[in-house]
């Protein structure tokens, strides 16, 4: 099965050409690389009953579609709350790290907040159309469907999505890193922009969860708010096919091309 990531044993992985974004064949969506920090920390020291609650990213540069190092680690422990990092390098710099809050779970089933409203199915909405010209990796590597909006209509967007193969090749992936293959699509699908002439690149990216995602497909709430000074602000609501799971906010480096 492909993936996005092919295992080169230890903590090695090379990326597929899935992974390549819309910039360029040679660079990384953040997509990809954030479900396989994701990862990394599922699989660092699991017990039962821990749930993910808060996941940080932060780029420190262009992540290459190359052959990769990666590594996670108990930052802070403790047996209700804990603390994992995660780093992702090439050619031993690192190119984007991860801290997440992991927490043991309880029952709060009798206040857990109701939502109104569900959103269409996907089956129900059309697939989200782009340019030949767009056409990469990423973006044909994932099923995508338009609620509102899209890509290339500014303004706030509603948009399903479905990763098309797991994160790494022949390994089934979790609802989480399904989840985080999909979450950095935000600041893209509700650009206020046209983002032929101008770039809007995220720093980073925060996801907060107040319960586990399930299944393969996800939708983005999305909206963009830009400052006068060249930053900006995109934010979503995360959906699965059971309503919300949480909340995005990614920082905005806003520059003309």
């Amino acid at each position: 099965m492909a993936g996005f990531y092919r295992r080169l044993g230890g903590d090695r992985y090379l990326a597929t050409p899935h992974t390549a974004g819309p910039w360029s064949t040679e660079s990384q969506h953040l997509g990809p690389p954030s479900a396989l920090l994701v990862r990394e920390m599922e699989n660092l020291a699991p017990r039962a009953g821990m749930a993910f609650a808060r996941v940080v990213l932060d780029v420190l540069g262009p992540v290459p579609v190359a052959e990769l190092e990666v590594s996670a680690s108990v930052v802070r422990p403790g047996r209700s709350v804990e603390l994992l990092g995660a780093e992702l390098r090439h050619e031993g710099r690192a190119v984007l790290r991860a801290q997440a809050w992991r927490i043991s779970g309880g029952d709060t089933s009798s206040l857990a907040t109701e939502f109104s409203g569900m959103l269409p199915e996907p089956r129900m909405c059309p697939v989200m159309e782009m340019p030949a010209e767009w056409a990469c990796g990423y973006l044909e590597a994932v099923d995508w469907r338009s609620v509102e909006g899209g890509i290339f209509a500014p303004g706030d967007a509603i948009v399903w999505g479905k990763p098309l193969m797991p994160t790494v090749e022949e390994e089934e992936s979790t609802a989480l890193q399904r989840m985080f293959a999909i979450t950095d699509s935000a600041s893209g699908v509700s650009s206020r922009l046209d983002i032929r002439e101008w770039f809007a690149i995220n720093t980073d990216l925060a996801v907060h969860l107040h319960r586990e995602p399930q299944g393969s497909w996800f939708a983005l709430d999305a909206e963009t708010a830009i400052g006068p000074g060249g930053v900006g602000v995109a934010t979503s609501e995360v959906h699965d096919l059971l309503g919300p799971v949480g909340r995005t906010a990614q920082s905005l480096f806003v520059r003309e091309r």
